[in-house]
């Protein structure tokens, strides 16, 4: 178990989360200027950029294993890795809750929404395509709900979850649903990729 805490950088992980919180409650309302690609721009926050964090610390952690080794280990290393992204979500949803009681405004619970919904999503790609390319496609996430996630009165698409107000149940519907699917396909078996071999002449 020492072992696992040093890989996936649980310490680290930690901090990332309560580092995440404290900015994005201090940056508040603080928008980045993102062209509309497809109707018209909304309100982008920075708050929606730095949920990403947890995400993608989580995947630093996965990616640092060894697939083959840990696929023969005695421990089921895949729930422990299920369960340290649902307990980060979990984390975070308390820690919104505790803000948006202290009088931090909805923005606490749009941050710990967002740091839900892309934990589930990491959870839902690094098994099938890699902890670098879901990293990547997380970072592509809210730019493109940014660039085209708008409706032409300023309303989001019911897709782009990530900039749906707190009290949107569309977007906690999804993010729910993010984190089931997540969770279902970290915790199913997989094999590390076959290397390409390209044709020797």
């Amino acid at each position: 178990m020492i072992w696992w805490c040093k890989a996936r950088a649980v310490p680290v992980l930690t901090a990332v989360l309560a580092g995440t919180f404290t900015l994005g409650l201090l940056v508040g309302d603080g928008e980045l200027p993102v062209p509309a690609l497809h109707g018209q721009a909304g309100h982008f926050l920075l708050a929606h950029v730095i949920t990403l964090l947890p995400a993608v610390s989580l995947l630093y952690g996965l990616g640092r294993g060894d697939l083959r080794t840990e696929a023969v280990a005695g421990r089921f290393l895949r729930g422990l890795d299920a369960g340290l992204a649902l307990t980060l979500a979990a984390a975070g949803a308390t820690c919104g809750g505790l803000a948006y009681l202290a009088g931090q405004g909805a923005l606490a619970l749009v941050l710990a929404r967002n740091i839900a919904g892309y934990l589930g999503l990491a959870l839902l790609l690094h098994p099938v395509i890699g902890h670098r390319p879901t990293a990547a496609a997380l970072a592509t996430t809210p730019l493109l709900c940014s660039a085209a996630g708008w409706y032409p009165n300023a309303h989001p698409r019911p897709w782009a979850w990530p900039l749906h107000p707190a009290h949107s149940p569309v977007a906690l519907a999804t993010v729910a649903l993010l984190l089931l699917a997540g969770t279902t396909c970290a915790l199913l078996p997989r094999h590390p990729p076959i290397p390409l071999r390209l044709p020797t002449s």
